[in-house]
């Protein structure tokens, strides 16, 4: 009875992202199937949809690799054939703990995320390969750290868009992942309708392309927000936020009473990504 009232918040509060912006949702819903993994197929394109990310901290030598051989060979085929995906792996480049391995796990049911583990350790299929990651010794552990964090897809860009597959292959990207913490309940909602109804257009026109973007449901910084963009090369992420802080439409939405950043966000994270090899992000 706890896990499903609980089930029951998490799926009320992700409604509450969407502050009447169907149209918007209904818009972006085909920019989402992204990828062509056939995974992110077929999914109800009416509905935002939820996202664990999780966050492996990690020690410098055999963890990395251990990690890698994991996402690879065991999490990701597994999360697949729970109809999860596309999932995203990647490395912290720039940011302040090195190395760390994020992991961006979609799914259109809110309960299959909170209960994942779970499902995984049914799986015999997968506890085999997770072998020597799943059982690490405490002597030689498999990661310093594990952190898991629930999300709820914004209305205004309801589906993970992924990057297109050239000939087979996913092209050459940098990500950027953003987190937005807010003072109180009521700034964070304001932060989330300037999205909804006009930055989320304005990101994308500048040509800015975002990943995601999620309510913080269940996590560690609340109440906050998290969205990825992504990005062919440095050069281009420069180029595209000079574009956006100079958009004349982004000027006139920043500089209305409310909606300054020092009113609504209290603390920005801002983590440069690159994808391990295993990602279909």
């Amino acid at each position: 009875m706890e896990r499903r009232e609980f089930v029951k918040s998490a799926m009320a509060v992700g409604a509450g992202a969407g502050l009447g912006m169907e149209a918007q949702a209904t818009a972006q819903a085909s920019v989402g199937a992204g990828g062509g993994n056939p995974t992110s197929q077929n999914r109800d394109a009416g509905h935002p949809e939820y996202y664990q990310l999780r966050t492996y901290t990690l020690r410098t030598g055999p963890q990395t690799a251990l990690c890698q051989g994991y996402f690879e060979r065991a999490l990701i085929p597994a999360l697949n054939r729970l109809s999860m995906g596309p999932v995203g792996a990647f490395k912290l480049d720039v940011g302040p703990e090195t190395p760390t391995y994020y992991v961006l796990i979609p799914s259109m049911d809110v309960e299959a995320l909170v209960g994942l583990d779970a499902r995984l350790g049914a799986d015999a299929e997968y506890v085999k390969a997770a072998g020597g990651f799943r059982d690490a010794p405490a002597n030689a552990p498999a990661f310093v750290r594990s952190e898991r964090t629930l999300l709820g897809a914004f209305a205004g860009w309801p589906k993970l868009a992924a990057p297109k597959a050239v000939d087979g292959e996913l092209p050459k990207r940098i990500l950027q992942l953003r987190t937005y913490e807010s003072a109180s309940q009521t700034a964070h909602v304001r932060k989330m309708q300037m999205f909804n109804e006009a930055e989320i257009a304005i990101f994308t026109r500048v040509g800015l392309a975002p990943v995601f973007f999620g309510d913080t449901l269940v996590g560690t910084r609340m109440p906050s927000l998290t969205y990825m963009l992504t990005f062919a090369s440095l050069a281009e992420l420069t180029e595209r936020w000079a574009a956006f802080s100079a958009d004349a439409a982004w000027k006139e939405l920043s500089h209305r009473p409310g909606n300054a950043d020092a009113e609504i966000v209290n603390n920005i994270s801002n983590l440069y990504l690159s994808p391990l090899d295993c990602s279909q992000v």
